[in-house]
C-alpha cells in the first residue's frame, strides 16, 4: 500500500491539474505535503461575553438583530449598512462597509455572529466578517479559523477545504515517527492527533499543544540527522589521530608575548581533544572581534605540524591573508616552522616554487585565498584546515580544500557572534567552541550616537584624533548617488571631508576598485600614509590598524546591529581609548533599538541576541548564505529550548548501542534513509 508520501495530491477530488500545478509552487505535492501544510495564524472567532472586550479591540460576539437594517449610498458603488444588535444586554450598533447584500438577510430576532473592532464609546462595532449560525453555510461560528500562505489561484477557503478533505479521507494513514519514550516523557499527544488539532484546533490550548508536539517533532527530526551522520561518521574513524603532547603546547604557549586568557585555554583544549582522535574533527570557534581566535589557530596548526603534517588557513581577501601570514610568522620564530602565503597576485615564479614546497612538505603552513583551492595544488601531508570569516565562502569552497588531504580536521572560525540557539542549528554537524572572555587591558569601544545636523562637530573629532598622530574610518552604506535611497554615500562624502580637512591625507575605498586597488588604498592607511579612509563595507572583516581609534558609521540605521558591531570592531585593537560614532536619523522603531543596542553594550553576543530578536533568524547571516533549514512550524527565536532539548535528545538516542538495532526505531531509519543519510554525501 501507498505512504502518504506517495501519494499525488492529484489522488483528492477538487485537486485538478492545474491546480496540483499551482499547488507545486508552495512545495505541496504529496497528500503528506498537503497534510503538513501548516497555517501560520489563526483567525479568532471564538466567542466573547461584550463586557470582557476592550474598545479598540478585535473580537467575535453574539447578538440577535432588533432592528430594520439602514442602507446608506456615497460615491461609486460603496455603502454603509447599519443594524441595531443587542449583544451581552446592551443595544449596540453593527456596521459593514460594502456590503449592500446583508442588507435582506438581516431579519429581526435572527441570531448572528460578528467579528470585528469594538469602539465602546460609540457602543458600535465595525464588522470585518459575520455569519448567521443557522445558515447551511456557517463554518466559523465559536472556532480558530486558520490562515495559510496562499496566492494566484490557490484562495483560503479552497486549501481549507482540500485540507479537511484530506484529514478526513487520510488521516487514520498518518504515522507515528517518534519514539514511544519520547512521547511518554513529553506527554505529547499522537501525530495523527496534532495534525488535525493544529489544522482545526476548536480552541486555543489543544491548537498550543499540537504545536508543541510537532515544533519538538521537526527540530528533533532535523537534529537526528545531524547527530546520526556524525555518529556514522565518526564509527569509520577515517580521520588523522594526531598525538599532539600537551607539553610541546605548553611550550609553545610559554614563548608568546601575552598570557592566554582562560577562554582561549579552554578552547584549545578541546580543539586539541578533537585532533587527537581518530575521526575528522569538525568545529565552528567563534568569538567576539579581538578576543584571540588567530592564537587558538595558531597554536592548532603547530600542534599539527609537530607530529608530521601540514596545515591550511583560508580566508577571504589578500590583504587579511597577508596580515595573517606575517602574524604566523612572528608566532614561530625560532621554531623552524615555515609559513608560506598562496593569493592570486603571487608572480609565476614564486607560485611555482611555493606549490613545491607545499608537494615536498618544505612548507607546513600555508595561509591563502580560494587560490588554495585550484587543481594544482597538492600537500605532502594535509591534517588540519582552518577557514576564517567562513560564511565568506561557499560551501563548494570550503569542501574542496577539505579534499585536499585525507579526511583533514577542520576548524571554522567566525567573529560574528552567534547566539547558540542559532549556532547549533546552522552548524549542527559541528561542535562549537566559543571565546567570550576578552584579553586583559583592552579598553572597550565608546560608542555615540548623533543626527545627521552633528556631522560638523564629527569632523572636529577626525581632526583632533589625527592631530594625536591616530587615524579614523568613516563608513558609508553606497557607493554613489542613488535615487532610490536617501543615504550619504561614499564618494560625496570622501570629497566633503578632503574639502573640510585639506591638510589631511584621504583614502577612499569601495567594491568597484580591482584587488591592486583596494590593497593599496588599504595598505597605505595601514603605514599611516592616510589619515582617513573613507570606506563601504569592504573594511568589515579587514587588515588589522591598531592606529585606527575612530570609526564613523554614516546612515548606521542601514545596518543590521551584527554588521554594525563587526565594523565597530575595526578599531580598539591599540593602547589608545578608541571611539564609534554612528550618525543617523532611523525612522523605524528598529532603528531607534538598534542604535539604543550599540550604545549600550560591547557584547557581541548579547549584540547578536537582540539582532536575533529584531532580524529574525533567516536574515542573520543574509538570505544567500545562511544555510539555516526551512522549518514548516518550528521557530528557532520562540522555540529555542526545544531545540536545545531535541539536540539533546537526538544526541543520547544516536550514541545508544541499540538504536541501529532496535525495532522501535525503524521509522527513524527509514527517514534518515530517505533523506539520504547513508549515500555518504558531506554535511557542510
Amino acid at each position: 500500500m501507498l505512504t502518504l508520501d506517495e501519494r499525488s495530491v492529484r489522488q483528492l477530488k477538487g485537486v485538478s491539474a492545474l491546480k496540483e500545478g499551482e499547488l507545486h509552487a508552495f512545495g505541496i505535492h504529496t497528500i503528506s505535503d498537503l497534510l503538513n501544510y501548516f497555517p501560520f495564524r489563526y483567525e479568532d472567532y471564538c466567542v466573547r461575553e461584550l463586557a470582557e472586550v476592550k474598545s479598540g479591540e478585535k473580537a467575535t460576539i453574539m447578538g440577535i438583530v432588533r432592528g430594520a437594517p439602514i442602507m446608506q449610498r456615497y460615491g461609486r458603488a460603496k455603502s454603509r449598512l447599519t443594524c441595531k444588535i443587542e449583544s451581552g444586554g446592551m443595544l449596540i450598533t453593527a456596521v459593514w462597509f460594502n456590503r449592500t447584500y446583508m442588507q435582506e438577510q438581516l431579519r429581526p430576532g435572527r441570531e448572528i455572529m460578528l467579528t470585528g473592532k469594538w469602539e465602546q464609546h460609540r457602543l458600535q462595532i465595525t464588522v470585518a466578517d459575520s455569519e448567521f449560525p443557522d445558515s447551511a453555510k456557517a463554518s466559523k461560528t465559536d472556532s480558530l479559523q486558520p490562515v495559510y500562505h496562499v496566492g494566484g489561484n490557490i484562495t483560503q477557503a479552497w486549501i481549507r477545504k482540500m485540507i479537511a478533505a484530506a484529514l478526513t479521507q487520510y488521516g487514520p494513514m498518518i504515522e507515528e515517527v517518534l519514539p514511544y519514550e519520547l512521547m511518554e516523557r513529553y506527554g505529547f499527544m499522537s501525530r495523527s492527533e496534532a495534525v488535525e488539532v493544529i489544522h482545526h484546533p476548536g480552541d486555543a490550548s489543544r491548537g498550543q499543544e499540537a504545536r508543541r508536539r510537532m515544533v519538538y517533532e521537526e527540530l528533533f527530526l532535523f537534529q537526528l540527522r545531524l547527530q546520526a551522520y556524525r555518529g556514522l561518521h565518526r564509527g569509520r574513524g577515517d580521520g588523522v589521530a594526531q598525538p599532539i603532547g600537551s607539553e610541546t603546547i605548553r611550550e609553545f604557549a610559554a614563548t608568546l608575548p601575552f598570557a592566554l586568557t582562560d577562554a582561549q585555554k579552554k578552547v584549545i583544549n578541546e580543539i586539541l581533544t578533537d585532533m587527537r582522535r581518530n575521526y575528522a574533527m569538525n568545529r565552528l570557534l567563534q568569538g567576539d572581534v579581538g578576543s584571540g581566535k588567530t592564537v587558538v589557530a595558531a597554536i592548532a596548526l603547530y600542534g599539527a605540524v609537530r607530529v608530521g603534517h601540514q596545515g591550511a588557513l583560508m580566508v577571504p581577501t589578500e590583504i587579511l591573508a597577508e596580515q595573517h601570514a606575517k602574524s604566523l610568522a612572528r608566532l614561530y620564530e625560532g621554531t623552524g616552522i615555515q609559513v608560506g602565503l598562496l593569493t592570486g597576485s603571487l608572480t609565476e615564479r614564486k607560485r611555482r616554487d611555493l606549490l613545491a614546497g607545499l608537494q615536498m612538505g618544505l612548507i607546513d603552513v600555508v595561509v591563502g585565498t580560494h587560490a588554495l583551492i585550484q587543481d594544482d595544488v597538492f600537500f605532502r601531508s594535509l591534517s588540519l584546515v582552518v577557514t576564517d570569516e567562513q560564511h565568506r565562502f561557499g560551501v563548494n569552497q570550503r569542501s574542496v580544500l577539505r579534499r585536499k588531504g585525507i579526511n583533514p580536521d577542520v576548524l571554522t572560525m567566525t567573529a560574528t557572534p552567534i547566539p547558540r540557539t542559532l549556532a547549533i542549528t546552522a552548524f549542527g554537524d559541528m561542535d562549537v567552541s566559543t571565546i567570550k572572555e576578552m584579553p586583559k587591558g583592552r579598553k572597550p569601544i565608546k560608542t555615540y550616537w548623533v543626527k545627521h545636523d552633528a556631522f560638523d562637530r564629527v569632523l572636529g573629532f577626525i581632526r583632533k584624533e589625527a592631530a594625536a598622530g591616530r587615524q579614523a574610518y568613516v563608513i558609508c552604506p553606497l557607493i554613489e548617488e542613488s535615487e532610490k535611497l536617501d543615504v550619504q554615500n561614499a564618494i560625496d562624502t570622501y570629497m566633503q571631508i578632503q574639502q573640510s580637512c585639506p591638510d589631511l591625507t584621504i583614502g577612499l575605498l569601495h567594491g568597484r576598485l580591482s584587488t591592486a586597488e583596494k590593497d593599496e588604498t588599504m595598505s597605505r592607511f595601514a603605514a599611516n600614509d592616510s589619515q582617513v579612509l573613507v570606506a563601504t563595507t569592504v573594511v568589515e572583516v579587514g587588515v588589522d590598524v591598531p592606529n585606527a581609534t575612530l570609526i564613523i558609521i554614516m546612515d548606521a540605521e542601514r545596518f543590521g546591529l551584527s554588521q554594525l558591531h563587526q565594523l565597530r570592531g575595526r578599531v580598539g585593537r591599540g593602547e589608545h581609548q578608541s571611539h564609534c560614532i554612528l550618525i543617523a536619523d532611523p525612522k523605524s522603531e528598529t532603528g531607534r533599538e538598534r542604535m539604543k543596542v550599540m550604545t549600550e553594550t560591547n557584547d557581541g553576543f548579547e549584540v547578536a541576541r537582540r539582532d536575533l530578536e529584531l532580524r529574525g533568524p533567516g536574515d542573520f547571516f543574509g538570505t544567500k548564505q545562511s544555510g539555516l533549514p526551512e522549518f514548516r512550524i518550528a521557530d528557532m527565536v520562540a522555540d529555542y529550548e526545544t531545540l536545545e532539548q531535541a539536540r539533546e535528545d537526538a544526541g543520547e538516542l544516536t550514541e545508544r548501542d541499540d538504536f541501529w538495532s532496535n525495532e522501535s526505531y525503524a521509522r527513524l531509519w527509514e527517514i534518515l534513509r530517505r533523506e539520504g543519510l547513508f549515500q555518504g554525501e558531506q554535511l557542510d
